[in-house]
């Protein structure tokens, strides 16, 4: 059912709105009133003639009364109630999924508490440590949590910023813009209209910073270790903090950012999404990639963009009207930290924590420069089709290793057909899928072979006299209440004993 279009707790809001017995809304909407009852509690689906008849009726925006935002509110509320502080409370699934569809305003309140408990419990054990290994008191502020922040709010943009976009297309214009020459082209309109130089300084000078506004000087310093596109997309970004503050301002004045340093990161991503934008004219990349079928190597080549600023391009082609595929996208390094995250999708990211081991995304490190693909299917049986590649950064010499890290881009299977590293591929066949979860402390697959930590919502089950392949066992059911996907009372797969 939850492929469906379950929209239950916006008919019911709506109706209460209105101030409608459900007889009422009934009639207006020409069904019965035990069939809108069935609707409001998720027993049936709202159909396209139904939600058309919501749209004339009541005059309602279809296209945001049909996007499906509880789906991260359940994902976000899941998580916080599998923390060990909930444990012992009696809180079922459905609890949390009426909760999300409720009260989404309340839902997304307690998401952000269990963000700042989660944030001030990781300054106390920073505290403790420091205290344990250093006679100096200093706290240490989580600074992960601003980082989330902005990652959430980018997410329920669904990484879209439509006036951003319409800037970008306004500055091709006004510049005479050509995509064989943007980074000169962009140069001189630094000069033309803000009377600027570009210099590019070694990097002894430069150290790790990639550009710098000298205000003094009237000069954009760039780092002579920044690649082609690299120079191409900072040269952008000082455009878009020169001429677009305002914009940048009211989109994130919206927002109601816990703390200054989210709101300054805030602004430093919309700056990065108006220069992607720029390199990549939103009507021209979009066509560009269905005619090549989202080969992100042509598209590099042609826009003189970097594998990674393709990939995350990609991610923003939300526009009403010209959507392109939904994608999802992750960056991690060696060692699994998740350091860019942004879906399109119904995929839910684990707000902390690293990314599923069997996730395509790992592999990539094998066979550096390669592209690898994968169907995964995911414990609530999704199946999204993934693919990844590593991508190095350098930022100095040989003094200074080059960062590595790896890119997963995906979307859901329905769209793969669309993609050119699908052909040949069975996108229907779930054998040929690979089992992933979001982490494993929110995956429900007990007997996963790769499980690094044990499930937050099983009671671990230590027998002296049984020995499986690590020490404990998992209970059968949930701390939520439910029998979870796959899980049986076998031993489970999970860390911290040796061999």
């Amino acid at each position: 059912m939850e492929g469906k279009t379950m929209l239950g707790h916006k008919v019911r809001r709506l109706r209460r709105e209105h101030n409608l017995t459900q007889a009422e809304m009934a009639e207006q909407l020409d069904i019965s009133p035990s069939y809108l009852n069935l609707i409001e509690h998720n027993h049936r689906p709202v159909t396209v003639s139904l939600l058309l008849s919501l749209g004339r009726t009541f005059d309602v925006d279809l296209q945001s009364f049909a996007e499906n935002a509880e789906a991260r509110l359940f994902a976000g509320l899941k998580e916080a109630f599998g923390d060990p502080v909930f444990e012992g409370h009696d809180i079922s699934t459905q609890d949390v999924r009426d909760f999300a569809g409720d009260s989404p305003t309340l839902a997304q309140a307690v998401i952000e508490l269990h963000g700042a408990y989660r944030a001030a419990r990781a300054d106390l054990i920073a505290l403790g440590e420091r205290m344990a290994g250093d006679d100096s008191l200093q706290l240490l502020r989580g600074s992960v949590f601003p980082l989330e922040e902005v990652q959430d709010f980018f997410h329920a943009h669904a990484n879209h910023f439509p006036e951003l976009e319409v800037l970008a297309e306004e500055l091709w214009a006004d510049a005479g813009l050509e995509i064989d020459d943007l980074s000169s082209r962009l140069a001189d309109h630094l000069s033309r209209v803000h009377s600027l130089k570009i210099k590019l300084v070694p990097v002894d000078v430069m150290g790790s910073t990639l550009r710098r506004y000298d205000r003094h000087n009237r000069r954009v310093l760039l780092s002579e270790m920044l690649a082609p596109s690299g120079r191409t997309f900072q040269l952008a970004c000082q455009i878009g903090l020169l001429q677009h503050t305002g914009a940048i301002d009211r989109i994130t004045a919206a927002q109601a950012f816990a703390t200054d340093d989210a709101r300054s990161l805030a602004r430093v991503g919309l700056i990065n999404y108006f220069a992607g934008a720029v390199m990549m004219p939103y009507d021209r990349f979009l066509d560009a990639a269905r005619a090549v079928r989202f080969d992100i190597d042509v598209l590099r080549q042609r826009f003189g963009a970097s594998f990674e600023q393709v990939c995350h391009r990609l991610t923003t082609l939300q526009r009403s009207g010209a959507k392109g595929v939904p994608f999802f996208l992750i960056r991690v390094d060696k060692a699994g930290n998740v350091s860019k995250r942004f879906s399109a999708t119904g995929l839910q990211f684990a707000r902390s924590g690293g990314a599923c081991p069997l996730w395509v995304v790992h592999d990539a490190f094998r066979t550096p420069g390669v592209i690898h693909t994968q169907i995964a299917e995911m414990p609530d049986g999704s199946m999204y089709f993934c693919l990844a590649r590593t991508v190095t950064k350098t930022l100095g010499g040989y003094r200074t290793p080059a960062q590595e890290l790896a890119i997963g881009l995906g979307c859901e299977v329905g769209h793969a057909k669309q993609l050119v590293y699908a052909e040949g591929m069975d996108l229907k066949n779930r054998q040929a899928a690979t089992p992933i979860g979001t982490h494993c402390r929110l995956c429900e697959r007990l007997d996963c072979a790769s499980r690094a930590y044990p499930p937050i919502r099983h009671r671990l089950i230590v027998d002296e006299s049984k020995r499986g392949r690590f020490p404990y066992y998992f209970s059968p059911m949930g701390a939520m209440g439910e029998r979870p996907a796959k899980s049986r009372p076998t031993a489970a797969e999970g860390s911290g004993s040796q061999s």
